[in-house]
């Protein structure tokens, strides 16, 4: 590649004053002359924090990816940007996923960058930084964190699915504190992200099976030694990735996102992938729709016995092969000839995959599950649609009638859902509201709400539960999520009562309100819009300009690229 092409050339290829004060403040950290020499420069996009426990190895994940882009004839610069860690960050990680985004996306276009490494790996940061490179379509790899090692608590076998299972036994009085003080200290052994397939590892498949990170890197544990190969492969890809001049834009076709949807729906993927999906097409300008979720869906079935709609592990993932395994099996219903960051095709990187144990990733002909995916949703209820993982709910709840018992907010539904004069059964409907973007604000995982003490108490153990809201990707039951328009945006959800019928049959791909729409009218024209008191600062700005769940939730004024070029010179 000739020097003029590089972008980084801007900078640090000048003459005079502007040259001589870009590189004189490199050379002040140790960097010699001679990497000023053309070479192609790569970010290395670090969400390392102490505060985003599931990233804390990336400092030394970096440290590989600089080998392999100093392997290649790169010169690697690392740099922060904002790390949203989701089990600590309040009210949620979802509220700060957008500012982490622009965060990337300013960071990339104003400094002299010719290529991207994106280090990610707890939910959010995955889609933060694909959306913000997005935005200035450099070449770009993305390498994640991997998952932990397994659990273990009294000779099981246990990951963050089963935090829900045992906050359940505690609320019944089935296990007691001292027991779950024991089980917490046995659940995370190692680093990584979650171990099963969460939210976390959907996104480190949604990277493999979108092309944009190299085959193999979803599913190899943190602690694998692995791990840090795939890192310098990556950085020495990288290089190569900018001297060809392959871009994101080249990569993450409309057939790219079919095929990723195609795969999320064969290993029972997190149903925040849907959300996530939809705000990157719509930064990288790929018309996607949340109807494509359930219509590309269809006729996959699940390949994947993974936690929480199976029984394994991603560490069993990865011993069995990995994604690569599951794409294999599918080849037949994917694009084929889609371009991938190491310049082949997803056909050859992944047609010679081999299954080592056929308990963990069945083929087409034996699936594990005919059920998988994705349900999209409609009705008078969610006009613009809401989603359903038939993977992780309970069959017999499918197609259900049963009365609403509501709860305002998630205040409300703190307040009152271990009261024992709760007037609610196992067969009514638990609605949730004002949980969606602008009504938290910020979209928390509430949706899988734990069920009333007294049924836990009866034993029950699954209920349809419906909200504007998102759950965990560790999270299951029969729940209905991304309820739109949401209950603070207008939404039918908003003037839903205790009493009221509500019908759910995923078959037919409905949820209704039985109630007149006359009523529902008169109800809507009666209802009062909430306010949160919020009037200044980013929330402000995430309320005015949020977009529905079903577009993403990205902000109205980021959809769409809008390069590298820097307009102004301040030098």
């Amino acid at each position: 590649m000739e020097e003029q092409k590089l972008r980084s050339a801007g900078w640090f290829g000048r003459t005079g004053k502007d040259g001589f004060i870009y590189r004189a403040w490199m050379k002040k950290q140790g960097v010699p002359s001679h990497a000023f020499d053309g070479r192609p420069v790569i970010g290395i996009c670090n969400t390392w924090s102490e505060l985003t426990p599931c990233n804390s190895h990336f400092r030394d994940l970096a440290e590989h990816v600089k080998r392999g882009v100093y392997e290649a004839g790169g010169f690697p610069v690392e740099f922060p940007v904002m790390s949203l860690g989701e089990t600590l960050m309040k009210p949620t990680a979802m509220l700060y996923r957008n500012l982490a985004s622009m965060d990337v996306e300013e960071s990339i276009r104003a400094n002299p960058l010719d290529g991207v490494v994106l280090l990610c790996g707890c939910d959010k940061t995955t889609p933060s930084l694909v959306m913000g490179a997005c935005s200035v379509d450099l070449p770009t790899i993305v390498v994640s964190g991997g998952p932990m090692l397994t659990g273990k608590h009294k000779g099981k076998s246990i990951s963050t699915s089963d935090i829900w299972r045992f906050s359940e036994a505690n609320r019944a009085g089935q296990m007691d504190d001292m027991e779950m003080t024991l089980a917490e200290a046995g659940m995370c052994r190692s680093d990584g992200h979650c171990a099963v397939m969460g939210t976390a590892s959907t996104m480190a498949c949604m990277v493999e099976s979108l092309g944009i990170s190299l085959p193999g890197n979803a599913a190899i544990p943190a602690p694998d030694a692995a791990r840090k190969i795939m890192a310098q492969r990556s950085g020495f890809e990288i290089v190569r990735m900018v001297k060809e001049d392959r871009r994101l834009s080249a990569i993450l076709t409309r057939e790219a996102f079919e095929n990723a949807i195609m795969v999320n729906a064969a290993i029972g993927g997190s149903t925040n992938f849907v959300i996530h999906l939809l705000a990157i097409a719509g930064r990288i300008g790929v018309d996607l729709a949340l109807e494509d979720f359930d219509t590309l869906s269809a006729r996959i079935p699940l390949l994947a016995n993974l936690q929480p709609s199976g029984a394994y592990f991603m560490e069993d993932l990865y011993y069995a092969g990995g994604l690569p395994v599951v794409i294999k099996e599918l080849l037949p219903h994917l694009h084929r000839d889609c371009l991938t960051v190491n310049g082949k095709t997803v056909g050859e990187n992944f047609a010679t995959a081999e299954c080592y144990d056929t308990n963990i990733i069945t083929g087409m002909d034996k699936p594990f599950n005919v059920l998988s995916g994705v349900v999209v949703l409609k009705g008078n209820l969610c006009e613009n649609g809401a989603v359903i993982k038939p993977s992780a709910a309970s069959a017999s709840l499918l197609q259900h009638r049963g009365r609403a018992v509501v709860f305002e907010d998630i205040d409300d539904y703190k307040a009152c859902i271990d009261d024992p004069d709760l007037d609610v059964d196992e067969t009514s409907v638990l609605v949730l509201k004002n949980v969606g973007p602008k009504g938290y604000p910020g979209m928390p995982e509430v949706g899988n709400m734990g069920l009333p003490a007294k049924l836990l108490a009866k034993g029950v153990t699954d209920m349809v539960r419906i909200s504007d809201g998102r759950m965990s990707g560790t999270g299951f039951g029969t729940v209905v999520l991304h309820v739109s328009p949401e209950a603070a945006d207008g939404g039918t959800l908003g003037i839903v009562q205790d009493g009221d019928e509500i019908i759910l049959d995923v078959h037919r791909r409905l949820l209704q309100l039985n109630v007149p729409e006359e009523e529902i009218a008169v109800r809507k024209q009666a209802q009062k819009q909430r306010t949160n008191g919020v009037s200044r600062g980013y929330v402000q700005l995430y309320q005015q300009h949020v977009e529905g769940a079903h577009l993403g939730a990205d902000f109205d004024f980021l959809r769409g690229r809008s390069g590298s070029e820097v307009t102004k010179d301040s030098h």
